[in-house]
């Protein structure tokens, strides 16, 4: 019997932001749905979250952004996994405001959670919409 392989995440926290409560729940609540998670940590640059990604052959990169600077990490690391040939690997971004979801969307992110989103609701999104 073959078992289908595991959904592997790269959960990060990229630039200077410092608060990482929320990404290390969210890897918890991911890990209980039954994906292999990686979290990388905080102050990470976009170069070596792609590096990450495709090292560990992740399915999914999931970014927790807090500090504002959401719009220019999303556009410099989606251009980058274009460029590494990656771009089956599903992007989901957290923590930032409403008004930007349209505009994180149009970049190729596929999934945009604000705070305070269910946690069942992000696993289950990941679980849909994963190539693996």
């Amino acid at each position: 019997m073959m078992t289908e392989r595991k959904i592997r995440v790269l959960l990060a926290k990229p630039g200077l932001d410092g608060h990482d409560r929320g990404a290390k729940v969210v890897a918890h609540a991911l890990k209980e749905a039954g994906m292999e998670v990686i979290y990388t940590g905080l102050h990470q640059t976009v170069p070596s979250i792609v590096k990450q990604a495709v090292q560990e052959g992740v399915h999914v990169i999931g970014l927790s952004i807090m500090s504002g600077a959401h719009v220019p990490i999303c556009r410099k690391l989606m251009d980058l996994v274009k460029k590494e040939g990656i771009s089956d690997v599903l992007v989901v971004v957290g923590g930032h405001s409403a008004k930007d979801v349209p505009v994180l969307q149009g970049l190729g992110v596929k999934g945009v959670f604000r705070g305070g989103t269910r946690f069942e609701e992000i696993s289950r999104f990941i679980k849909e919409n994963v190539k693996h």
